[in-house]
């Protein structure tokens, strides 16, 4: 018999064939219609972004090993995983790259305002007058909150661009960039502070205004990350009363139902969490997340598995 598996969000429609070939998918609405059914549950596959509550894990007296989609694992609850000996596994590496891209993405078209230009030249605006004089990276001082995978990364991505590097995060690593310990003084000495760290309680809210102030009217934020990490009220003030120059974000509280009044302001770059969607990077965290399934079933092995 198949493994009964519950599904949390969509899946391409590849993915989704192989998950329908290999698991008995079982659905929120079945166990409701047949609380029996939740006994034959083994395996609950997420994705990153969507939220895996305690009560629904408490209901699975079966389960085994939830397996996310994604890197960040801050949606998902440890503490009651690790009591129940229920393995948690996630996706690292394969989607460094794709984030790190659009890092250095979103910051070039956010100095070099490359929406705004985009539009000027299709409103034909441009035989009126010149797209007036924006922002260089060369030369800039960035500050990257976060130095794991994705924010290395991003770092090395930088680097050929003429950038002085510093970051900020648990431990000084001992790299060739400068540590700072705390992160109001790494976005005073920077003129771009990038967000990469990990989730959770222990990072939310982290930028909030005491650091977007220390970034100052000259400086620029970058959130590839997790919108928890930011303080949205305070960013949406800063930007509004021009405290920072602008802000590029793939990521938001409550996304996709994200704060409107973000729409209304045009030193922010608004991105719908792409950081890892394309088709060459989604396609490898969708076979990481499959092996790790597969190797628990099989065998009592997984490839990714995260530790508390």
């Amino acid at each position: 018999m198949k493994p009964g598996l519950l599904q949390i969000g969509s899946f391409p429609p590849e993915v989704q064939s192989q998950i329908d070939a290999e698991f008995e998918r079982i659905g929120i609405d079945d166990v409701e219609r047949d609380p029996a059914r939740a006994a034959a549950i083994r395996a609950i596959v997420t994705r990153s972004n969507l939220e895996v509550p305690a009560a629904l894990v408490e209901r699975l007296p079966a389960l085994e090993i939830i397996a996310t989609n994604g890197v960040g694992y801050d949606l998902i609850p440890l503490e009651l995983a690790a009591r129940r000996g229920i393995v948690v596994t996630n996706t690292p590496d394969v989607l460094n790259a794709a984030v790190a891209e659009l890092a250095v993405g979103a910051l070039l078209s956010l100095l070099r305002k490359l929406p705004q230009a985009d539009r000027y030249v299709r409103e034909g605006r441009w035989a009126q007058a010149n797209f007036s004089l924006t922002a260089s990276l060369a030369g800039k001082q960035v500050g990257i909150a976060g130095l794991g995978r994705i924010g290395k990364d991003i770092a090395r991505r930088l680097a050929p661009f003429g950038v002085n590097l510093a970051y900020h995060g648990r431990t000084d690593q001992q790299l060739a960039w400068r540590f700072e310990p705390d992160l109001a003084l790494l976005a005073r000495d920077a003129d771009i502070l990038i967000v990469a760290a990990p989730g959770g309680p222990e990072t939310a809210r982290m930028v909030d205004a005491r650091v977007l102030d220390a970034l100052g009217p000259q400086g620029y934020l970058v959130n590839v990350a997790r919108g928890s990490l930011v303080d949205e009220e305070a960013l949406l003030a800063a930007l509004r009363e021009n405290r920072i120059a602008g802000a590029a974000l793939d990521v938001f509280d409550g996304e996709p139902d994200i704060d409107a009044r973000f729409f209304g302001l045009e030193n922010v770059l608004l991105m719908p969490h792409i950081g890892s969607a394309t088709v060459e990077t989604r396609a490898a965290m969708a076979r990481l997340m499959l092996d790790n399934l597969r190797g628990w079933f099989r065998g009592g092995r997984v490839l990714t598995q995260v530790s508390k």
